[in-house]
């Protein structure tokens, strides 16, 4: 049972911004902070800042005696079933710091070098220095830190989804990095047979923790140990029989150990290997999983592409069909244009309502298109108007979404009707509008977005998408 079926969506995960999660067990995606790390926006930043502000305030207190105080902020990374990611068969179970007791990770991290000397700097560091910690804790205590921006997610994806919501449901421990310490709250909350639950944006999982312990001294400690062996002439240094010189991993294991202690102790010696490491990582940090690896690891459907089309097609043209034209681009957008953008609203209000958006995305692309689009042009949200007519697309229509822009909200949108008698006249329209410096807008009807669609289909793991690329050299040419 997932929540689409729990509450008769009648959509699948392809469809839906966030993880179909299933509500009896867990499926075995998670929440990884380097990934998080790489967002750019100011949701992005808001969780990263969350997760920088409570480890730095447990580290503060364990280098100043107060026991007490980290162990308490500690507890409070304890097993919580609401989010529904991991390993766990069966029942969901959670494995939280707190699932080996806030006083065996205070013990483990008050008498760590890494932790007293500042070696230890990030949440993701405890995996590969502190013993105990594993990388599916890890993601279970990023999703209680976050959990307040979280809930404030599931709330938003409710009412868009239209998904029930149950007032005065306790939230849980929601981090406050201004006073630095856990709060409770009754908030507004989807609550099914099997409990209450929190959505998690599939942008945010990945199939693993990008941090690992065995990766780091493999592959990153033990090659420098090697050199440095090699160049003092040590004891463990091996003439092979063409007079080559070499150092196994397994003698320097042997001598120097292969456990955590022995990791941070080796670390403490050469603190860059784990900058080189950390910095490796921020660089090539875990793309978001494509349909196709959700489809895999969640075993759910992928996109039905034809089917879109022929949903797109039977829609009929005018203002009785308005609605049902907007949910189907928001539908065909949120799983063509994924994961370069996400976060979706309709209906978004600005200038405090006074102006209504149709559908507003969040730009959080790493490669492709959009994420060139975000280093050359005022782009963290992409506006979206939906024109349910065949007939002239006019300067009222190009005005109304060019009235959405701003420099911080960003100055990119796509226009969307079923049929252009003009497309010459609209492109001009459109190109008027970013030579007078009021924003970009693109301008689909029916076929162009069919002609996305079966470019995404021939190229499915592709965000280049040329078609809106060689459109918006259009207008800046």
């Amino acid at each position: 049972m997932r929540v689409s079926d729990y509450y008769n969506l009648g959509r699948t995960q392809p469809y839906l911004d966030f993880v179909d999660i299933r509500l009896d067990t867990d499926i075995p995606v998670f929440l990884d902070p380097t990934a998080i790390k790489t967002l750019d926006s100011p949701w992005g930043h808001e969780l990263s800042s969350l997760l920088q502000s409570f480890f730095e305030c447990v580290l503060k207190h364990i280098k100043n005696g107060n026991d007490s105080k980290a162990q308490l902020l500690l507890a409070s990374l304890n097993e919580r079933n609401e989010f529904h990611l991991g390993f766990s068969r069966g029942e969901s179970r959670g494995h939280a710091f707190g699932t080996i007791s806030a006083e065996s990770v205070w013990g483990a991290l008050s008498k760590s070098q890494a932790s007293l000397t500042g070696l230890l700097q990030d949440l993701e560091d405890t995996c590969l220095l502190i013993n105990g910690i594993g990388t599916d804790m890890i993601s279970d205590a990023v999703s209680n830190i976050i959990r307040g921006p979280l809930i404030k997610y599931t709330q938003e994806m409710c009412i868009y989804y239209g998904i029930p919501l149950v007032d005065g449901v306790e939230s849980g421990p929601i981090w406050n990095p201004v006073k630095e310490t856990w709060e409770n709250a009754f908030v507004a909350l989807p609550i099914t047979d099997y409990g209450k639950i929190v959505l998690v944006p599939k942008v945010l999982v990945r199939q693993r923790v990008c941090y690992k312990y065995d990766e780091y001294y493999r592959h990153f400690l033990l090659p420098e140990m090697q050199s440095e062996e090699l160049k003092s002439h040590s004891s463990l240094v091996e003439v092979l029989k063409n007079g080559s010189e070499r150092v196994t991993k397994k003698a320097l294991m042997g001598k120097y150990g292969s456990d955590k202690l022995a990791v941070v102790t080796e670390t403490l010696k050469r603190p860059h290997v784990l900058d080189d490491y950390r910095e490796n990582k921020k660089t090539n940090a875990p793309l978001p999983l494509t349909h196709e690896e959700i489809s895999s690891v969640e075993e759910s459907e992928k996109p039905n592409w034809e089917g879109l089309i022929n949903e797109l097609e039977a829609i009929p043209t005018g203002r009785e069909s308005a609605g049902a034209y907007e949910d189907t681009i928001e539908k065909i957008f949120t799983s063509l244009l994924y994961p370069s953008l996400c976060y979706p609203i309709k209906q978004h209000n600005i200038h405090d309502g006074r102006k209504r958006i149709d559908i507003t995305y969040t730009n959080e692309a790493r490669n492709g298109f959009f994420a060139w689009l975000s280093l050359h042009y005022p782009s963290s949200m992409i506006f979206i108007e939906c024109k349910n007519y065949g007939k002239e697309v006019s300067n009222p229509e190009v005005d109304q979404l060019s009235g959405r822009f701003s420099p911080s909200r960003g100055k990119v949108g796509i226009l969307t009707c079923r049929q252009i008698e003009d497309k010459e006249r609209l492109k001009k329209r459109c190109k008027d509008t970013a030579n007078d410096s009021r924003g970009f807008i693109i301008s689909l009807d029916d076929q162009d977005i069919i002609d996305l669609i079966k470019c995404r289909q021939s190229e499915p793991e592709s965000n280049e998408y040329k078609l809106l690329r060689n459109m918006f050299n259009e207008l800046i040419s």
